[in-house]
């Protein structure tokens, strides 16, 4: 039975989005108070059963790096300062009167899932896909599709960013070597049964302009079995790039001389080609009924650090095309929502009204505040900033009374949520780890990830039915 509320009590806060961004806020927040000689009850909700969003639903399965930020997250957890409540729908489960009844503060961290648009002819066509879409599938979103067209010997990937390059590498990675990762077995199925020879990666800009980080450019040159290809054309020698790259920072350096060196590199006849076009502006997406090419027209460095178009248009012979032009935020239920950016408006976290007013008890931060930018870095500083603006809203010697702590628990029992915790997530991390350890591949497994949500839930609320 829930208790009657005292006058005052500690500090509720509830965080909608269970990734790296709501997690690092969870995290900085609760130290912060603590430091501070505080109290504060932290709830992080996410619409999916388990916990990490982009990390473990938006990266490809073959990054070695990740492993280390799961373990981080893990720990953040795990120390039970932040209580995880899962499966779990903002908007139809729980909307914000139910939030603002039960905690002092909201912190919004729902990321970007959605793929921006590429406004040209033809884009919508059979074939033609978004790279948000396809990076849920190979994930094993428990949301997305079972199946994935795989039909095409010939695929382009629109875009400059680690996306691009994310999608790029799956498509054209030999499954095999992609078995000592989590990938699900229907997506290894599926990769299994694709005819594709060739993955074209175009992007606007020149070489020392492109959005992805050194260690993604040096993960094409390792893939077992696969030639990267670049061309002398797309590396223009003239005053403006030459200017551009003495200018760049180091890693736009390294990455350049990466590019520079597969430029002499002999093609080994491998039986899939992973090519990099550079300059290249598409223009339209053609095909009778489905895809069948991209046209493009070559552009040129300005003096300005941009590109303009010269008028040549060339084409390209491909039976899909991938989109990965960036991500785009979505909107909430009775939130603002800036359209044109996809983003909370907010003013350093704050969030704020149509006319730049903030809205008591209510943040963001993460993708959804800023923008689909930055890395893991940009993450914690930005939660920082939103959390140190909570903290000057709100006096931490006391707060009016809410419910107990139990009491959403109670009402999700209540409208029948079937909510995951963070207990239920450690039967379902070591059901996955179980199905690796007895994967029959002749490699080593650490996990194999379970897909549908239905099977995640059913895992997770056998161990536990409400947080320990």
């Amino acid at each position: 039975m829930t208790r009657t509320p005292t006058a005052h009590q500690p500090l509720r806060v509830a965080i909608i989005g269970a990734g790296p961004a709501g997690i690092y806020a969870g995290n900085i927040l609760a130290r912060a108070v603590q430091d501070a000689g505080g109290e504060v009850g932290i709830d992080l909700f996410d619409s999916l059963p388990a916990p990490y969003g982009l990390i473990r639903y938006g990266v490809a399965p073959d990054h070695p790096r990740i492993k280390g930020i799961v373990n981080s997250l893990h720990e953040m957890l795990d120390a039970g300062t932040i209580r995880f409540i899962g499966n779990v729908d903002y908007g139809t489960d729980l909307d914000l009167a139910d939030l603002r009844a039960h905690y002092h503060a909201v912190i919004f961290a729902t990321g970007a899932i959605r793929d921006a648009v590429l406004g040209v002819p033809g884009i919508d066509l059979p074939g033609s896909h978004g790279a948000a879409d396809f990076v849920s599938w190979f994930d094993g979103h428990p949301d997305a599709p079972r199946e994935w067209p795989l039909d095409a010997t010939d695929i382009a990937v629109i875009g400059n960013g680690n996306v691009a390059l994310d999608v790029a590498r799956m498509l054209a990675k030999h499954p095999v070597d992609l078995l000592p990762t989590d990938i699900p077995a229907n997506v290894h199925a599926g990769l299994a049964g694709s005819p594709v020879t060739d993955v074209h990666v175009f992007g606007r800009r020149g070489p020392a302009q492109v959005k992805f980080t050194p260690i993604e450019l040096r993960e094409l040159g390792d893939i077992p079995n696969v030639d990267v290809l670049v061309y002398g054309e797309d590396f223009p020698r003239d005053e403006h790039s030459e200017r551009l790259l003495a200018a760049s920072n180091n890693q736009v350096k390294v990455m350049t001389r990466t590019l520079n060196g597969w430029l002499t590199r002999e093609p080994t006849g491998a039986p899939r080609r992973l090519h990099l076009h550079f300059l290249h502006s598409p223009v339209e997406v053609y095909g009778a009924g489905r895809v069948e090419g991209v046209r493009f027209e070559r552009t040129e460095p300005t003096a300005d650090g941009g590109v303009r178009g010269t008028g040549e248009i060339l084409d390209y012979s491909v039976q899909a095309v991938y989109r990965a032009v960036g991500y785009r935020g979505t909107a909430l239920a009775r939130v603002p929502f800036d359209e044109a950016r996809g983003v909370i408006p907010n003013d350093g976290g704050r969030v704020v009204d149509a006319q730049g007013a903030p809205l008591p008890g209510l943040y963001a931060t993460g993708w959804i505040k800023r923008g689909p930018v930055g890395l893991i870095g940009h993450t914690k500083s930005d939660a920082l900033e939103t959390v140190t603006k909570l903290l000057e809203d709100f006096d931490l010697t006391g707060q009016p009374g809410r419910p107990e702590e139990d009491a959403i628990l109670a009402l999700l029992d209540e409208r029948g949520i079937r909510f995951t915790t963070w207990s239920g997530w450690l039967a379902v991390d070591a059901h996955e780890r179980a199905l690796g350890e007895a994967d029959p591949s002749p490699v080593t497994r650490e996990r194999v990830k379970v897909v549908p949500r239905d099977e995640q839930v059913g895992i997770a609320r056998a161990e536990s039915l409400v947080s320990s």
